[in-house]
């Protein structure tokens, strides 16, 4: 705050208003710098571990595959993406203690296209979602018996 004397003897006292146009200023380029971060979100990395606990695929085992261009493989062989619930629907309705299916996707896919299969398979008959994940790259497992290509569950 600025004061001034005039020639009547009085004080005058006056905002001093340029500290609040910089403070202001610097506000605006801060949001305008971080608001399109925050829409942008973020890119979902697969998973990936050390000292994961080998599981190979079993011939009653159901793996759906995703390939980078959002293609869907049930025990690879290329399907429809829109029939997959249809699919799913008759393999699950039959089982009554493994209702497992295991989803291997491209690491590059949009994680939105994961969650889209995932909500169709919940939604047929899948009662626990498996990831088929990779050793991560560099390391290597110090379990004994473990493989380069192993599985987590998640649900």
């Amino acid at each position: 705050m600025g004061m001034s004397v005039n020639a009547a003897g009085g004080v005058k006292a006056e905002p001093n208003v340029v500290p609040m146009i910089d403070v202001m200023l610097v506000l605006l380029i801060i949001f305008m710098v971080v608001t399109p971060a925050i829409a942008a979100g973020f890119t979902a990395v697969p998973p990936s571990g050390i000292n994961l606990k080998s599981h190979p695929e079993q011939d009653e085992d159901q793996v759906l595959g995703i390939d980078k261009y959002g293609q869907y493989y049930l025990n690879k062989q290329a399907i429809p993406n829109d029939e997959l619930a249809q699919r799913l629907q008759a393999i699950y309705s039959v089982r009554t203690m493994d209702q497992i299916l295991y989803i291997k996707a491209d690491k590059d896919l949009e994680y939105g296209r994961i969650l889209d299969a995932m909500d169709v398979a919940s939604k047929n008959g899948v009662r626990v979602i498996g990831a088929i994940t990779d050793q991560q790259p560099g390391t290597a497992s110090t379990v004994a018996g473990d493989e380069v290509s192993t599985t987590v569950k998640t649900q």
